[in-house]
């Protein structure tokens, strides 16, 4: 059988083009993912409706019927293609999230404790001691999946999910952790939770995460909590974003 070939251009249905650029889940290959998206916005292509990065690839969908379509896969294949595409990305940006740990917020953490065999406080000092990497958002509006997470910290996600999780409950699954932006079902083990609206259609912006940013979760107290959740809900809640220059390679 040959070899794939990344990176690759293939079609997905009438009104949508995926840009491929491997089969792993790998900083290196997302870079290029999140580099080329942005590439595509600058384009203002003509009929060009949205820009859906994943892990590997990037979903570019359009409406056929104004789109001059052989030009715009031309263009994809350039971009596609560009030396040192993955370079895109000049500013590291890292989004503080704020995050009570334990009790009636994470009441997951015992568990998670007593299966990595640390105490809740060592759980939570390795869970907020690293920066972690947000491949793509998906599953829910605003729901990102998140690499980088202490490897001793993974856990099996529970064999009966829940069919209600709050909306900012922050939970291991696996090796990743993520953030659960709206209500919903879920399988993951809750450690926490954040006071801010990861997800709300009646602000500007919407969704507050980006595929391509950097998390740094920070732990808080129950004061500092009811303030974050009250200016969260009023809608004057902005989260802490830092910006710094990449390190080149």
């Amino acid at each position: 059988m040959d070899e794939k070939k990344y990176p690759r251009i293939l079609t997905a249905g009438d009104g949508c083009v995926v840009a491929e650029f491997g089969d792993s889940i790998d900083p290196a290959v997302n870079s290029r993912v999140a580099a080329m998206g942005g590439d595509v916005w600058k384009l203002a292509f003509p009929g060009v409706l949205d820009v859906v990065p994943t892990y590997r690839s990037l979903a570019v969908y359009f409406d056929p019927v104004n789109t001059d379509v052989k030009r715009l896969y031309a263009r994809l294949g350039e971009l596609c293609m560009k030396e040192n595409s993955g370079a895109g990305n000049e500013r590291r940006r890292t989004i503080i999230v704020p995050t009570i740990y334990g009790g009636e917020w994470g009441p997951d953490i015992e568990d998670v404790a007593q299966h990595t065999g640390f105490s809740a406080e060592e759980v939570i000092e390795r869970h907020s001691g690293r920066e972690c990497y947000c491949y793509m958002l998906g599953f829910t509006p605003g729901f990102p999946y998140l690499g980088g997470m202490d490897p001793a910290l993974e856990v099996p996600r529970l064999k009966n999910p829940r069919e209600v999780i709050p909306a900012g409950a922050v939970a291991i699954g696996g090796k990743q952790t993520g953030i659960y932006s709206i209500a919903s079902p879920g399988g993951w083990r809750l450690i926490g939770r954040t006071p801010m609206l990861l997800f709300d259609p009646n602000r500007e912006p919407p969704i507050f995460l980006e595929a391509g940013m950097w998390i740094r979760f920070r732990p808080i107290d129950k004061a500092e909590f009811d303030d974050i959740e009250a200016a969260s809900i009023e809608g004057t809640y902005r989260p802490e974003i830092l910006e710094e220059e990449e390190a080149s390679s």
